[in-house]
């Protein structure tokens, strides 16, 4: 058995994934009519769209199969969102790959599998739209485009929810998708007694940027702030643009007090990238945060707004001493 390499895109794919949602979410029928047609249209007994996460596969909609995820390490769709061309399997037992893997000697007992995989508006490849049968069987050019015709209503439907929840400047989770999102985080803290932290983030001078710059200098701005932000803090972090120059982050399982290496490693990063750039600024920030001790139950509102109050602080201590 050959474990499927990790994609270059890795950090942001996970991220975009992330902002969507999609991981651990109840049925969805706009998923579940797109497998239950390719299962009819292909005579497969197994039709799934699953979603590659760090360590698993897990599935969004299944026909024909209990299981919810697999170990990513065994997957077939780990090895197809290595690609944007379909995967094909005609017979697994002959394939180097997966002839050995327990999926294939064992249940589901795939012995053949196509794979489309299926992209964000970002183009990173989140999972796939793929096809499962016990026998060995061919796959001709008319099912390949056919498949794919299904694979892209999987998109259309990534784009709706990436339009809804995404700032489609900076590709972070916009106000809606936070709000959404960290609330989801900020439950699942208070359900295993974890604490966590939110960092409300306001660049500093950034309207100076923008009106000697231009607003085009300020967007290249906001995204390079963005990400920084992806680069320095978790792939767990919630982060997330709220509309201007504001950003947020929720740290789950992170007391205020464990921050203080997160915002030097970000501190320095920018000043490198200040150094690196040469924009004629240089890009700061005041950053205000709010802790939820392990035990206590604070709304995400609370903590923006406290959080938002300890960076006005912040912003207006940096400026008597600037």
């Amino acid at each position: 058995m050959i474990p499927p390499l990790i994609p270059p895109d890795e950090g942001a794919r996970l991220a975009t994934l992330r902002v969507l949602q999609l991981l651990d979410t109840d049925p969805d029928e706009r998923f579940d009519r797109i497998t239950r047609m390719a299962r009819r249209l292909f005579q497969v007994p197994i039709a799934l769209i699953s979603l590659v996460d760090d360590e698993r596969l897990w599935f969004k909609s299944a026909q024909g199969l209990d299981a919810t995820e697999t170990p990513r390490d065994l997957s077939f769709c780990g090895h197809a969102i290595l690609s944007d061309h379909l995967l094909l399997v005609p017979d697994a037992h002959l394939d180097p790959r997966f002839a050995d893997n327990p999926l294939v000697t064992g249940p589901p007992h795939i012995r053949f599998y196509a794979g489309c995989p299926v992209r964000a508006p970002s183009g990173h490849r989140l999972g796939t739209l793929c096809l499962i049968d016990h026998v060995a069987r061919g796959f001709d050019v008319d099912d390949q485009a056919t498949l794919r015709d299904l694979a892209s209503l999987v998109e259309q439907q990534f784009a709706a929810l990436h339009l809804a929840l995404v700032d489609e400047l900076t590709r972070l989770a916009n106000r809606r998708g936070f709000e959404s999102q960290g609330g989801q985080v900020l439950a699942l803290c208070q359900r295993q007694q974890w604490p966590a932290t939110l960092l409300y983030f306001d660049l500093d001078r950034f309207k100076q940027i923008n009106d000697r710059f231009g607003h085009a200098e300020g967007d290249w701005a906001l995204k390079a702030f963005a990400d920084l932000l992806r680069v320095c803090l978790r792939a767990s972090d919630v982060v997330a643009r709220l509309g201007g120059d504001e950003f947020a982050v929720l740290l789950s399982g992170t007391a205020v007090e464990r921050l203080d290496h997160a915002l030097a490693r970000l501190r320095q990063q920018l000043q490198a990238q200040n150094q690196r750039a040469q924009r004629g600024y240089a890009l700061d920030f005041s950053v205000g945060s709010a802790s939820m001790a392990t035990g206590q139950v604070l709304t995400l509102a609370e903590l923006m707004a406290l959080a938002d109050a300890a960076m006005y602080l912040n912003k207006q201590a940096r400026r008597q001493a600037a």
